[in-house]
């Protein structure tokens, strides 16, 4: 009977134990996610960072190009390496270079400048276009005016500069069927081809 009333508390105690684990509050420091995607933005040499703080903290938003050397300056932790990282990496990592060396808590938050996109070729309107969340390539050539006249629909060519994928665009198939309308990202080039006759 002892044995019993023992093997039932080690399993009463196992299936606590169990059970607390599996609840304990989330982290209060910031959640790193996994990117998937091969065209995530990632920061460049020049491009703007923008990196506000909130908490219990006298630090000011510090905005600044980064250097060639690939990094930016911030107040008590110094350079750090923005060149190649999301925004998403990157304040995770100014995350931990402040807490809990400088702050017990704190908020970062980093976000790109302004990011571009060019659209050349035979649109109305062809140069340096804002990037938004979501543009696709017949977007990107609405937004750049549309077509000429002269403008060959089935010749469009997106390359994607970060990986150096070239894929041709058919515009009226890819207005027909958003499937065939791929994304576009920062610093991608639109070219639209002159017609023959």
């Amino acid at each position: 009977m002892k044995l019993f009333v023992r093997g039932l508390f080690a399993c009463a105690w196992l299936a606590a134990v169990m059970v607390f684990t599996g609840c304990g509050s989330p982290s209060q420091g910031p959640i790193a996610t996994p990117t998937t995607a091969a065209n995530v933005p990632r920061f460049r040499i020049g491009e703007t960072v923008i990196v506000t703080f909130a908490g219990p903290t006298t630090i000011d938003p510090h905005e600044e190009p980064i250097k060639e050397d690939g990094t930016i300056t911030l107040p008590l932790i110094g350079a750090v390496n923005a060149v190649g990282k999301t925004a998403g990496e990157l304040q995770n990592e100014i995350h931990d270079d402040y807490v809990p060396k400088y702050y017990v808590r704190l908020t970062v938050t980093v976000k790109s400048g302004e990011r571009v996109y060019y659209v050349g070729g035979e649109v109305k309107g062809a140069g340096k276009q804002l990037y938004v969340d979501g543009t696709t390539v017949t977007m990107a050539i609405q937004t750049a005016g549309g077509l000429t006249d002269f403008a060959n629909h089935g010749k469009v060519w997106l390359t994607h500069v970060n990986n150096g994928q070239r894929i041709q665009v058919n515009y009226d198939d890819a207005l027909k069927n958003p499937a065939m309308d791929p994304p576009v990202y920062p610093d991608d080039q639109i070219n639209v081809e002159k017609r023959i006759f």
